[in-house]
C-alpha cells in the first residue's frame, strides 16, 4: 500500500499504524478513516469520506471511555461518570488527542479545506479521531478497540472520577482569580443545515482573544473555546 495522499502533504499508513499501535487487516478502513468529505467530493464520490465511520466510532468511543471510567472509580456516581466523559470525549479533548497521533498530518483534506486551515479545525480532528477509533473496531473487533482506547485514554484509569466545573467555569474562576474581568463568548460563524449545525465561538477578555472553538451547538462550542483558551493561559 503507497503513502496515504493528502492535499498539502502525504503520510506513509505504515508510519500512521505506528504511531496508533495496532496494524490493520484492511488498510482502506484505515484510509477512509483518514478521508474527509472535501476530498472525496473533489474526487467526486462524497460518500467515500469518514463521516460514516464517525458516526460509529462516537457510540463506540462513548461506550469504551465510558466503561475505563466505571472501572477506575467503582463509587462514582452518573452524574460524575457522564461528566467524566463528556471531559474525555469533548471536541477539544478528541482534536487534541489526534494532534498527538500526528493525525492532522494525514488526513486527506481538498484543496479548499487544506487552504482555509482544515488541519487545526479541533472539529475535523475530533471526527477523524473518531472514525479511527471505528476503523480499528471494524477491522479487530471490540477487543482491539478496547486495547486502543485503553492506551491512549489511559490517564482515566488513575484515580477516582471526580466531579469536575465546565471549562467556562474554569476559565471565569481562573481569570477573576487573578484580578481579570470576566471573558465574553461571541460566535463567529454558522454552518451546516439545521440537522448537522456547526458553530464558531471565539472566548475574548475584552479585545484580546483568548481562544477558539467549535461544535455542534453553541454550547459546546463555548466549552471547546474555553478549554482552548485555559491551555494557552497555562503553557
Amino acid at each position: 500500500m503507497g503513502p496515504c495522499e493528502t492535499e498539502g502533504g502525504a503520510s506513509d499508513v505504515r508510519e500512521v499504524e505506528r504511531r496508533l499501535g495496532y496494524r490493520f487487516q484492511s488498510r482502506e478502513l484505515l484510509e477512509r478513516a483518514l478521508t474527509h468529505r472535501s476530498w472525496a467530493s473533489e474526487r467526486g464520490d462524497p460518500s467515500a469520506g469518514n463521516e460514516r465511520l464517525e458516526f460509529l466510532g462516537d457510540a463506540v468511543l462513548d461506550l469504551l471511555v465510558s466503561e475505563l471510567l466505571m472501572e477506575a472509580d467503582e463509587k462514582a456516581d452518573e452524574g460524575a461518570l457522564s461528566r467524566g466523559r463528556a471531559e474525555a470525549v469533548n471536541t477539544g479533548a478528541l482534536a487534541q488527542q489526534a494532534k498527538e497521533l500526528k493525525l492532522d498530518e494525514a488526513v486527506r483534506l481538498g484543496r479548499g479545506e487544506a487552504r482555509s486551515g482544515g488541519r487545526s479545525k479541533p472539529s475535523i480532528l475530533a471526527n477523524v479521531f473518531e472514525a479511527v477509533v471505528a476503523a480499528i473496531y471494524l477491522d479487530g473487533g471490540h477487543e482491539a478497540a478496547r486495547v486502543f482506547v485503553r492506551r491512549v485514554f489511559g490517564d482515566l484509569a488513575t484515580g477516582e472520577v471526580r466531579p469536575r466545573g465546565d471549562a467556562k467555569t474554569h476559565l471565569q474562576e481562573q481569570l477573576q482569580a487573578e484580578g481579570f474581568a470576566l471573558p465574553r463568548y461571541e460566535t463567529t460563524a454558522t454552518r451546516g443545515p439545521d440537522h448537522a449545525r456547526e458553530f464558531d465561538v471565539r472566548v475574548l477578555l475584552g479585545e484580546r482573544v483568548l481562544g477558539l472553538g467549535t461544535g455542534p451547538s453553541k454550547q459546546r462550542a463555548e466549552q471547546a473555546a474555553a478549554r482552548d483558551a485555559l491551555e494557552k493561559l497555562n503553557r
